[in-house]
């Protein structure tokens, strides 16, 4: 099917050469070919009267073989006859529509459409009230016509940018260069949004015989005994490779720590089993936060455990869909189990762990039942103990977490 602007590209180049009847048999033909959709299609891009298209299918199909003759008429308007476009039959009429859909009168408490959806027959019902009788048809011509179009929101804006965010972005580049050059692990970690557990709709669909759907509750208010699913992720920048650990309670520090334990472990130690560094990026918030004390406290655990030094850099404030995993892990992972409900956290571990992409990505996922408590004080003593040293730039953002010897 030929697209909106194709058609109206070779509209433009026949109208010249057409006259007014020459025009409506194109319009007819046209949209015969293209079948279902054709005649709004062609209405769209030519700007030529449903109606109009419709009389001239109804002119072809009666000058078939076979077909009575029926008497037609010569007669042809002369250029500029016809009825006249609204915005010259009612002036002003453009002035008022764009008044209620403009975008920056939405603040104003006593624009009429201020709380209504602005689709064109709210709008039309509108107009009638300003002395205007205008089809939606009519409304949603006029606003194409004025250079409007349907959007939807679009997520541009990331809060008050901090000055130091693109030199932080090549800090990372280069920490990440460094460390691979010196074959030293570089991994990307995060935590993805909290999953209801249970016969639940879940965004997206799958192949399913006709009318059988999977049928899931109306309402998505939780079960008590099953909760939620928590997924931490660690993905191996280098191995295109990850570690998704689901856990059951809280998402904390404590926990984000385990899984990247779990991740050395069961992943990290066999990939690299000379490494003595392990270069660490994340979001500036939440679990692994660059002002979490417990994280800190929490991470020299893991390098004390390891021997590995920790460096870690942070990501600036509202810029996490930057951060690796985000487009390299999880959207996959979420995109593997779209529209399949998470009856369990077992069905949510292997739907993870299912997942994989044409470029070789690997995930091992496993179920984390640990506890994990909320509101951990740490203490000055307890910081006092982090053998933590700042980086030459940004140390809020960038530092290292060294392994701390033990006394004989």
């Amino acid at each position: 099917m030929p697209s909106i602007a194709e058609i109206r590209q070779k509209y433009k180049a026949l109208s010249r050469v057409m006259d007014e009847r020459s025009k409506r048999i194109w319009a007819a033909t046209e949209a015969t070919i293209i079948g279902w959709g054709g005649i709004s299609a062609v209405s769209e891009a030519t700007g030529i009267a449903r109606n109009t298209i419709v009389a001239g299918i109804r002119e072809v199909e009666a000058r078939k073989p076979g077909r009575p003759p029926k008497a037609e008429s010569a007669r042809i308007r002369r250029s500029g006859a016809g009825r006249k476009h609204l915005s010259e039959s009612e002036p002003g009429l453009v002035k008022v529509i764009e008044s209620l859909v403009d975008s920056t009168t939405r603040g104003d408490p006593m624009r009429p459409l201020r709380w209504t959806c602005k689709s064109t027959k709210k709008i039309s019902d509108e107009l009638a009230k300003f002395g205007h009788t205008v089809s939606d048809r009519s409304v949603a011509k006029i606003l194409k016509d004025a250079g409007y179009s349907l959007q939807a929101n679009a997520k541009m804006k990331e809060g008050k940018s901090d000055p130091d965010r693109n030199a932080q972005f090549e800090y990372i580049n280069k920490q990440t260069a460094a460390f691979q050059k010196r074959n030293q692990p570089v991994i990307s970690v995060d935590t993805k949004k909290k999953e209801l557990i249970g016969d639940f709709k879940n965004a997206g669909s799958e192949w399913r015989k006709k009318g059988e759907p999977e049928q899931v509750q109306v309402h998505d208010f939780g079960y008590e005994e099953l909760g939620k699913g928590i997924p931490y992720g660690v993905y191996d920048v280098a191995g295109n490779k990850g570690w998704v650990s689901v856990g059951t309670d809280h998402d904390t520090a404590e926990f984000a720590v385990a899984t990247i334990r779990n991740w050395w472990r069961q992943m990290g130690r066999f990939g690299y089993p000379k490494a003595s560094e392990l270069l660490i990026m994340a979001d500036g918030g939440g679990s692994n936060g660059s002002r979490s004390k417990l994280w800190k406290v929490e991470v020299q655990k893991l390098a004390d455990e390891t021997g590995l030094k920790v460096s870690i850099c942070h990501f600036p404030p509202g810029t996490s869909k930057w951060n690796k995993i985000e487009h390299r892990m999880f959207s996959f992972i979420t995109k593997n189990w779209r529209g399949r409900p998470l009856l369990s956290h077992q069905v949510m571990v292997n739907l993870i762990g299912a997942t994989t992409t044409k470029t070789g990505l690997k995930i091992k996922a496993r179920l984390d039942n640990g506890n994990y408590e909320t509101g951990r004080k740490v203490s000055a003593e307890d910081m006092k103990r982090v053998n933590i040293e700042a980086q030459g730039f940004r140390g809020d953002w960038n530092y290292q977490i060294s392994p701390i010897k033990k006394r004989k």
